[in-house]
C-alpha cells in the first residue's frame, strides 16, 4: 500500500482488509478523502477461490503450519457436495488462534506462537455461496462468498472435520469485495510501469464502493445546508445510511435518515460545503 501511496503522491491512503501471507488477490486501496469510506467496504461481503487439502490438519489451519495429524481420504465428490450444503447460511464460527484478533493488546497469533491457547467467543457469520469448483483425490477448490469476519481457514478445517478426514487451507485468492471485482484490478507492477496520466486514469470515484446504499439527490440549497452540518426534512427515504448528491451528480458523502425522517450529515467530503461550479 505504501508503494501505491507514493506513486499517487497521496497524503493519506488506506485499504479495505489485509490479506494473509498465503493469500493473493484483490486489495482495494483508498487515497485522500476516499479513505473516509474504507470502513464501509470492510463491512462488505467477500468472495474467494479457496483450495482445500483433505487428509491433514495443521497447527495454523493452512499450509504454512506444521502437520498435526494425517488421515486417509475416502470421500466422493457427492459426499463433499452434501457437506458443503450444510455450511450455507447464518452460523457461528470460532476465530482461529492464528489470527490478528487481539487479547489484552496482543494479536492471537503471537500467543499461539508461544504455544498458548485462549478461549475465543464465537462470531456470527454467513456463508452466502459455497460451490465446489473441482474435486480430485485429496484436493478441492471452492468458490466462497461470505460475510465480513469469516475465516476461510476455519471453514476449511470445519469441512474436513465434517468429512471425517481433516483438512487445511492450501491456497486462497480474494476475487471480490462488495461491488469491486478482481477483473477490474491492476497489479502494483503494472501500475509502476505506467506514466502519471495512465495511473490517474485508473482511479475510480469514492462512491463506487457505496453503491449498495440508497441514493438521495438534493437541490443546490439543500446540498449547501447539508455541507454546513444542518439537518433537513426528508420524505420518502427509509431510515438508515444513504448517499448524498448535489446537482450535476456531485457526490457529497453520506447522510443518515432518522426514524422521524430527519436527514443529517454523517460523513462528508471536504468539498461538500462549497457551492458547485456553474456550467
Amino acid at each position: 500500500m505504501q508503494a501505491a501511496k507514493r506513486l499517487y503522491r497521496a497524503e493519506k491512503a488506506g485499504h479495505a482488509g489485509t490479506l494473509d501471507p498465503l493469500a493473493s488477490g484483490l486489495l482495494p486501496v483508498f487515497f485522500g478523502e476516499a479513505t473516509r469510506f474504507c470502513g464501509y467496504l470492510l463491512d462488505a461481503d467477500k468472495r474467494y477461490t479457496a483450495e482445500v487439502r483433505l487428509g491433514a490438519t495443521t497447527r495454523t489451519g493452512d499450509a504454512e503450519g506444521e502437520v498435526l495429524q494425517r488421515f486417509p481420504v475416502e470421500v466422493s465428490q457427492r459426499q463433499v457436495e452434501d457437506v458443503l450444503r450444510d455450511f450455507l447460511g447464518a452460523q457461528s464460527q470460532i476465530p482461529p488462534m492464528y489470527s490478528a484478533l487481539k487479547r489484552d493488546g496482543q494479536p492471537l497469533y503471537v500467543l499461539a506462537r508461544r504455544g498458548e491457547t485462549v478461549e475465543r467467543a464465537p462470531r456470527k457469520i454467513e456463508i452466502r455461496q459455497l460451490v465446489l469448483q473441482w474435486f480430485e483425490a485429496d484436493r478441492v477448490e471452492l468458490d466462497v462468498t461470505c460475510s465480513k469476519g469469516t475465516y476461510i481457514r476455519t471453514l476449511a478445517e470445519d469441512i474436513g472435520a465434517a468429512l471425517g478426514c481433516g483438512a487445511h487451507l492450501s491456497g486462497l485468492r480474494r476475487i471480490a469485495t462488495g461491488a469491486l471485482d478482481i477483473a477490474q484490478a491492476h497489479s502494483l507492477d503494472s501500475i509502476q510501469g505506467m506514466d502519471e496520466a495512465e495511473r490517474d486514469a485508473l482511479l475510480r470515484p469514492a462512491d463506487v464502493v457505496l453503491q449498495g446504499l440508497p441514493r438521495v439527490d438534493l437541490d443546490e440549497q439543500a446540498a449547501e445546508r447539508i455541507g454546513h452540518g444542518q439537518a433537513l426534512e426528508s420524505s420518502g427515504v427509509e431510515p438508515g445510511i444513504c448517499r448524498l448528491y448535489a446537482p450535476r451528480d456531485r457526490f457529497l458523502g453520506l447522510g443518515e435518515v432518522g426514524e422521524g425522517g430527519r436527514l443529517t450529515p454523517k460523513r462528508l467530503l471536504d468539498e461538500a460545503g462549497k457551492a458547485s461550479p456553474s456550467g
